[in-house]
């Protein structure tokens, strides 16, 4: 009697085992087979809106960009002797450049007076770059008037 249920405990044993593993195979199946899907696009991929709205065939925007002459600012005390050197391009409207070109002086003071006023710790922190372009084109905005420029691209910022 107790080989029967050995023999029983054995089989038991057996069988339990092949639903795990087909399940597993099944479940390898399906979860490569959904991300092939995925990845390829057959499924949640965005929907092509013709040739109009695919990216690359836009016309390029009209715009120009304005260069504003290289400004070195020193900063702190003069014994530290610690500079700022920045060049930047206005990204204007085409029809708008000369207007803004016209501004330029304008836009250096507005821009002189602001850095001067930041204080040296915070030119040095890592993300102040981006607080400080939001700053300046907005003042530039204020100096130029609504529509005008519409970016602010630092080429250069340098501290020495």
């Amino acid at each position: 009697m107790a080989e029967a249920e050995a023999l029983q405990d054995a089989a038991q044993k057996k069988k339990s085992k092949l639903p795990l593993i087909l399940g597993l195979v099944l479940f390898l199946g399906l979860g490569g087979g959904g991300f092939y899907a995925v990845y390829s696009g057959m499924i949640l991929a965005p929907k092509a809106e013709g040739s109009a709205g695919m990216a690359g065939t836009e016309p390029a925007p009209d715009i120009a960009f304005v260069p504003i002459a290289p400004v070195t600012i020193s900063l702190g005390k003069v014994s530290d002797n610690h500079h700022l050197r920045f060049t930047a391009q206005l990204e204007v409207n085409k029809p708008k450049a000369e207007e803004v070109t016209a501004l330029v002086p304008r836009i250096l003071d507005v821009l002189n007076g602001y850095l001067r006023a930041v204080e040296t710790a915070e030119l040095e922190d890592p993300d102040a770059l981006v607080r400080l372009r939001s700053q300046m084109l907005r003042r530039i905005q204020i100096v130029t008037g609504e529509g005008r420029v519409r970016d602010l691209l630092v080429t250069e910022f340098v501290l020495d």
